[in-house]
């Protein structure tokens, strides 16, 4: 089954956080750009991936086009694991890295998408996981800088059935703010982004101690830096996760030799597809790790993960980012119920994304 066309499709869908502006490199950020990666094979079958974009749309699609779709035309469709080493190969010149990887994750995605078609079963099930399955969620929040409406936003979540919060505050006062409204029995996950040195991160993780957060993620810049995070692990005894900014599993490798984390955030958009994520979850479960999929996106990303952590042989939490958006690809599966997500069933992974909001939003760059 060969690979007959590889296509880019940039979306740009509005959203709303309930906070103020915020984004990256000068980019307020109030769209959720998606680069869609579908594939279709000579027999017709066609599968959908996601490549991570989030401020790097235009550069992606690029990538996916001009990288990936010249060396993926052609191949064979089923042999999945041969074609991603293939193109991280042929590709490293590029980067072991970002947009390389990014692309090579939407791909790879669309062809597992494919996989699951071609065997009548949703991806989990094709892993070898039963079906029916449904996944406890955590709402993961915006960074508000507020902690009036930090408090105002756990209150909001957990009137909505979840169990879990996590927030991207980096102050004190905003984590207690978080630990009041919310009470003892709720847990609190703190995704700091990468911020500090080691000697900050160590300040402020024990600031937020007393407030019993489940874990700290990212807490200190670079993201590669493991020896560090494991010294802040050790020195502080709070538990710590990372992961979304790790490529392939020679990164995840790296991290549990050198016993940086407790949890194991890889995320099947960036970290170069579900191929590379399978492998990131075996080694893990070796070092004692336990893989909680990193996923804040809104195009295959998000039934991805769900198939993946449904695949997983301890379960996981659910990452929901929490905020509103004017269309759904995949319509009310990305709301929770009760603060549980269902896990499709259909074949791949699970659900076709919407055509008409594909057509409503997709970017027509001039």
């Amino acid at each position: 089954m060969k690979i007959a066309a590889v296509e880019a499709i940039p979306l740009e869908i509005p959203f709303t956080h309930g906070g103020k502006a915020f984004g990256w490199g000068g980019q307020v950020w109030t769209r959720l750009s998606i680069v869609l990666v579908r594939v279709e094979t000579e027999s017709g079958l066609v599968g959908y991936g996601e490549a991570f974009s989030y401020a790097c749309r235009r550069a992606v699609q690029a990538a996916v086009e001009d990288m990936i779709a010249p060396i993926a035309i052609g191949s064979d469709a089923t042999d999945i694991a041969a074609l991603n080493q293939r193109l991280q190969q042929e590709l490293h010149l590029q980067g072991r890295h970002g947009l390389t990887i990014f692309a090579i994750s939407g791909l790879d995605i669309a062809l597992w998408d494919i996989a699951g078609k071609a065997a009548g079963l949703p991806l989990h099930r094709l892993l070898g996981a039963a079906g029916g399955k449904s996944l406890p969620g955590y709402a993961s929040l915006f960074r508000y800088r507020d902690a009036e409406l930090v408090a105002e936003r756990c209150r909001d979540a957990t009137a909505q059935g979840y169990g879990w919060i996590k927030l991207h505050e980096i102050a004190e006062p905003e984590v207690a703010a978080a630990r009041e409204a919310l009470g003892d029995d709720i847990p609190i996950m703190v995704d700091t982004n990468c911020p500090w040195t080691l000697a900050q991160a160590r300040h402020h993780a024990l600031a937020f101690k007393p407030y019993g957060i489940h874990w700290l993620e990212e807490p200190i810049f670079p993201p590669e830096d493991f020896t560090s995070l494991a010294r802040l692990q050790s020195d502080t005894g709070i538990p710590l996760a990372a992961g979304e900014n790790a490529c392939t599993s020679f990164d995840f490798q790296k991290m549990f030799a050198a016993g940086a984390v407790s949890y194991a955030q890889p995320s099947v958009t960036k970290v170069g597809g579900i191929s590379e994520f399978l492998k990131v979850a075996a080694l893990a479960r070796t070092q004692g790790v336990e893989v909680m999929p990193h996923s804040p996106y809104f195009g295959p990303g998000f039934p991805a993960s769900l198939q993946l952590a449904a695949a997983l042989p301890d379960g996981a939490l659910f990452e929901r980012l929490y905020v509103d958006l004017e269309a759904s690809l995949y319509g009310d599966l990305i709301d929770a119920v009760d603060g549980n997500f269902r896990v499709p069933d259909g074949p791949g992974l699970g659900m076709e994304p919407d055509p008409d909001v594909i057509k409503s939003y997709r970017v027509r760059d001039a």
